[in-house]
Parts: C-alpha cells; structure tokens; sequence
C-alpha cells in the first residue's frame, strides 16, 4: 500500500532536502517529540537560527514530517512501499535513505503513542431487557401499549455501569434498521479504507 501525501505535505518536507543527514535525523527526533509531548516553538526557534530560516517553515516540516511518520506508522506499510511513497517526493537518494531509517526505528513507539492517543470508551458486557403491555386503565378500558424496557451493561476500566432505558416498539424497530444500515454501510469499501486509516 502506498501512502499519498498532499501538494501541501510535500511543500513542507521540501526544506529537508536543504540538510544534511544529521539534520534530518534531528528533525525526527523533534517529530517523534512533537507526538509525545505536543507542539514546542523554543525547539522550532533553535533549529530555525541554525539554518538561518523562519521558525514557521522548521514547524511545518517538522508536522510534514510527522504526518508522513503516523500515517505510515498506522497502516504499518513495509519498507519497499515506505520508498516508494517517499520516491514520490523527488528527495535525493541518501534522504530516502535517511527518511527510511527514521520509520523503521520510530514505527513501534509510534504506533504506541498513537494507541495511548485513543479514546477510552465503555464497551458493551450485558444487556437484560423485558416487554410490559397494559391492556387497560380506568379511562380506557381497551387499549394496547406495550413497553419494551432495556438495562445495559457497560464496562469501562474493569468497572460496570448500568444504564435503563425504555422505549416503544415502534421506536425500537427503527433504531435496529438504523443500526443494520450503520452496519451494511461499514462493509462498503469506503468505509473499510477510512476504518484501516483510523488503525
């Protein structure tokens, strides 16, 4: 798989082509920084006096740099379609080089940082659920209304929460259309490229 990078991506990691090796294993120290800990313009305004250009364009490789690190990271692409992608770029061959050395030495501890990124969200343990009808009332005495009542179990960090709700079944059948068309839609291809992507 080969990853492709925008006219604005390939703009900012122009200026690494104006640097030595050295310097661009330094920018991707700073990149895999910028993952840990966020953004830091101190950094940006050294290495911008050293290289006599604006502390912006240091920041915008840098981020160009990033992108192309997690979006290769993320979709773990091997090492020939990592050169391929970057062969794109029209970098000498000892940046490709280079560049190839930062993913294989960061790729793992980047997919890591971008783990701990994730959200953390409750997932599904247990759901009970029961149907009550009432048949009649005082002031009607020939009446249905069902009620289908549901208790939902979720965990969240080895803790269970419990939540109640209540619905009618006309409600309820729309709700389960609703979510088997959310689930057809995911078997598209769109959606499986966009779910891969979020990996």
């Amino acid at each position: 798989m080969l990853l492709v990078l925008s006219d604005e991506h390939r703009a900012h990691l122009q200026i690494l082509t104006q640097v030595e090796g050295a310097v661009v294993g330094e920018f991707g120290r700073i990149a895999v920084e910028f993952l840990r800990k966020g953004s830091n313009p101190k950094v940006y305004e050294g290495a911008a006096r050293k290289l006599e250009v604006s502390s912006t364009t240091i920041q915008e490789a840098v981020e160009g740099l990033t992108y192309l690190l997690t979006e290769s990271s993320k979709l773990m692409i091997s090492d020939i379609d990592f050169q391929d992608s970057v062969l794109v770029l029209g970098f000498p061959e000892e940046l490709n080089k280079v560049l190839l050395q930062l993913y294989l030495e960061n790729r793992k501890e980047i997919r890591q940082i971008l783990s701990e990124l994730e959200p953390n969200l409750p997932q599904y343990h247990n759901l009970e659920w029961r149907l009550d009808v009432q048949l009649a009332s005082r002031s009607l005495r020939h009446q249905i209304k069902p009620t289908v009542t549901m208790k939902l179990h979720l965990k969240e960090n080895d803790e269970l929460e419990t939540s109640v709700l209540q619905t009618d079944p006309a409600t309820l059948v729309h709700i389960i259309q609703e979510l088997e068309q959310a689930l057809a839609e995911m078997k598209t291809n769109h959606c499986r490229r966009i779910v891969r992507n979020i990996k």
